[in-house]
């Protein structure tokens, strides 16, 4: 399978505690870079969600954020701690004795710290949701980026067989240069009235066809195709590989084009150029 750096990834949780919106997105990067925005109450993940994402992934930018919205209606009964404000009153009871005070409101006793508390929210068991799907969250974004990736492998697919289309064409034509270029040479030499016999003849044609001779060139490109195929259909992180295969498709095409003596072995040639460039900005993409 072939991933993309590429993609993006959303989960909303709706709990009796409150919501928990994850998003994950990413974009090219020579390696493997993760940012986080998550809220104070769950900066303690960070290392965990760091080490999942170090072992999914390869190569990318990451941006991993987490909005959390707490549900006031699911905060915990309030807890009366009698005992205290037993003191509390019998305190006040004894200053109220000694005519140091005018009463006690029970609002006051209330207030007292320590008299009266809210349950506080199950942390643990909220981070233990949370962190559950972000899981589910991140298989969500490996799976977009395995979407994206098949994507990128059939446009490149697409160009290696554009590619073989402009080999065979160059290979198809190459008789007719070398025709072509014998009977200038030949022409030449009559308007020259220079007599030339058949064996000199025959080397001036060896040294050019050597100079213009692009069949190495043509089998190291169907030779880079069937590998750079090999590579597509192996997968994983092979975003490296394919970007070397481009700069071994360039040096051939930039031979092939300085060799052309024909206007239509230098259109093959551009179309190479236009080709393995449209390649290497998809490859650009994959991991």
């Amino acid at each position: 399978m072939i991933y993309s750096m590429t993609a993006f990834a959303r989960r909303e949780l709706k709990a009796d505690w409150g919501t928990a919106v994850w998003e994950i997105r990413s974009v090219n990067q020579r390696f493997l870079e993760t940012y986080f925005r998550l809220p104070e109450h769950f900066k303690s993940m960070e290392p965990v969600l760091r080490e999942r994402f170090r072992k999914q992934l390869q190569r990318g930018k990451v941006e991993c954020s987490l909005r959390f919205v707490a549900n006031d209606a699911a905060v915990g009964k309030l807890s009366l701690n009698e005992d205290l404000a037993k003191q509390v009153m019998h305190a006040a009871d004894w200053v109220q004795s000694h005519g140091q005070s005018a009463g006690v409101n029970p609002l006051d006793v209330l207030r007292w710290p320590g008299v009266i508390s809210a349950e506080e929210a199950d942390m643990d068991s909220i981070q233990g949701d949370v962190l559950a799907e972000f899981d589910l969250t991140l298989t969500d974004f490996i799976a977009a980026r395995a979407t994206e990736g098949t994507n990128l492998k059939a446009m490149i697919e697409q160009r290696l067989d554009g590619i073989n289309v402009e080999v065979e064409k160059v290979t198809a034509h190459m008789p007719d240069v070398i025709k072509w270029q014998r009977e200038k040479i030949q022409a030449r030499f009559e308007e020259a009235k220079i007599e030339l016999d058949a064996t000199r003849l025959e080397q001036e044609m060896v040294m050019l066809a050597q100079k213009v001779d692009v069949a190495e060139e043509l089998d190291r490109l169907l030779s880079h195709i069937g590998e750079t195929h090999k590579i597509l259909k192996k997968g994983g992180a092979v975003g490296r590989r394919l970007d070397f295969m481009m700069q071994e498709f360039n040096r051939e095409s930039n031979t092939l084009g300085s060799k052309s003596i024909n206007t239509d072995i230098t259109q093959s040639a551009v179309e190479l150029k236009v080709l393995i460039e449209q390649m290497r900005e998809q490859i650009a993409n994959i991991e």
